[in-house]
């Protein structure tokens, strides 16, 4: 388990953003090799996206050849109301970056067999060849996606009912008004992330920083479902400053110091030019008379 911490919000979207670029390009993806990465939504991968898509912008970096799966969506919203969870990534990350339409995947929250609906994401996970890197954010209350606290630490893609600490939590988005707010969610299971071959999580700010006393500090417990991926063989944890004011300071020391070794997966930062520069130079025919 990594566990990063950088001094702010902006810092820890970038490195995270750099992480995810670096671990595409080297993939090399192409058309019959997807890179397969799942996404979450809410307020801390905002910053993450926006640098994603200036890297696309600037032509460093291209998601045609990428299939997305996202961790959740509410039941009975609308599809096009402003905050469905679809209207919510097209808006800010797929319309601003070359995916294909076809390749994002989020689940249908207005379908008539909901339990369906989520068997058949799993088999499109499957389908796709897994999930290579799994990008996830918390509630202050250490649920990933919408698993509750309590929720099975081997759970697979479900719906969910919402504890009333993210129906409030949730309320900003909705005027204030709770009535507004969903209360039931299709959610990808604790078990399904944990299948990715890579997690990363960001965790930024204050009210998130019990969440990661328990994430890095305590034992895993189904009451705080981020504890599960202390067990995942490549978990990343990406964080602000902020968000360690919980943990012991001999902790934050002691990833601080790795941060040197740390560092070595965002930095060299590769870019799609290079792949294609090296393209255009192996394909040139020796110079002969």
């Amino acid at each position: 388990m990594k566990l990063i911490i950088l001094d702010h919000y902006s810092q820890a979207s970038e490195w995270a953003a750099k992480y995810i670029r670096n671990r595409i390009i080297q993939f090399n993806p192409g058309p019959d090799k997807y890179f397969t990465l799942g996404l979450p939504t809410g307020s801390t991968p905002l910053g993450c996206y926006k640098k994603l898509i200036e890297y696309y912008s600037n032509g460093d970096l291209s998601f045609q050849y990428v299939k997305t799966f996202n961790m959740d969506e509410y039941v009975g919203l609308p599809r096009d109301h402003p905050e469905s969870y679809h209207s919510f990534m097209w808006n800010n990350f797929f319309k601003h970056i070359d995916i294909h339409p076809e390749n994002t995947h989020i689940l249908d929250g207005n379908a008539v067999d909901l339990q369906a609906e989520c068997d058949a994401f799993e088999e499109k996970i499957q389908a796709a060849g897994g999930i290579e890197l799994f990008v996830g954010g918390i509630g202050p209350d250490g649920h990933i996606a919408f698993n509750e606290p309590g929720s099975s630490l081997v759970s697979r893609t479900r719906v969910k009912t919402l504890a009333m600490d993210t129906i409030l939590a949730n309320a900003r988005f909705f005027d204030g008004d709770l009535a507004k707010v969903p209360t039931m969610a299709l959610t990808v299971g604790v078990g399904t992330v944990m299948d990715a071959r890579e997690v990363m999580i960001l965790i930024t700010g204050a009210h998130k920083a019990f969440a990661l006393y328990k994430a890095i500090e305590e034992g895993v417990n189904h009451m705080w479902t981020v504890s599960a991926f202390q067990q995942h063989p490549r978990t990343v944890f990406v964080c602000d400053e902020d968000a360690t004011l919980e943990l012991k300071v001999k902790t934050v020391k002691y990833f601080k110091g790795l941060m040197l070794v740390h560092n070595k997966l965002v930095d060299p930062l590769y870019s799609i030019k290079e792949k294609e520069t090296e393209k255009s130079q192996s394909s040139k025919k020796p110079y002969s008379d």
